[in-house]
């Protein structure tokens, strides 16, 4: 299944899921033929958070204390741990446009290159509320990877829960964002069951 973890190179036709439509490793072709083995629930569950997990870029621990934090709040918790992951910084940097990965967007964040209302921000867990403004440092506007995502960007879908603006590399966090808005194929119910263990 495609993760988007290369960025703009999984739109294109050299994305390794579309290239082989088998699994990797030695035995990944003699499995394509043959009906596989059927997973048991765990497996489900399991594959379900490891999958989630490598979406967000995110170690075994930080989605960890991410789902506990999520947890305590009022609401569904398989739907609180997405908005979670959704409003840390720099998953809302890769989702303005201003980075072409997650990965790229960590390391704008971790580099000191992203700004939230004006004060420089280098944690990427820090946790967005709508109403603050994130923008890319005016000195780091320069930067190759950052013009490059930002004319990446346009082709993409704007999230109806943000509102950015290329030309001045900055956006607002409008709104929390509900289950629906959140373009992620994941069963968050899965995570919630493995975790309840």
């Amino acid at each position: 299944m495609k993760l988007f973890l290369k960025g703009s190179r999984c739109l294109t036709e050299k994305c390794a899921v579309e290239r082989r439509g088998y699994p990797p490793g030695q035995h990944g072709q003699s499995q394509s033929g043959r009906g596989q083995r059927k997973m048991s629930e765990y497996a489900r569950q399991l594959r379900e958070k490891q999958k989630v997990k490598r979406i967000y870029g995110l170690s075994e621990t930080q989605f960890r204390n991410t789902f506990d934090r999520a947890s305590r709040e009022q609401g569904v918790k398989g739907t609180n741990l997405l908005i979670a992951l959704e409003t840390r910084l720099d998953n809302i940097v890769y989702r303005m446009g201003f980075a072409s990965s997650r990965r790229a967007a960590r390391q704008l964040v971790r580099h000191g290159h992203v700004q939230v209302n004006g004060e420089r921000v280098d944690i990427p867990s820090y946790r967005v509320v709508p109403g603050e403004e994130v923008r890319v440092a005016p000195e780091s506007r320069e930067l190759v990877p950052v013009k490059v995502a930002l004319e990446g960007a346009s082709r993409g879908v704007p999230m109806t829960w943000l509102s950015v603006d290329s030309g001045k590399a900055a956006g607002r966090l409008t709104m929390v964002p509900t289950r629906d808005a959140i373009p992620l194929n994941a069963q968050e119910q899965l995570i919630v069951e493995l975790y309840s263990k």
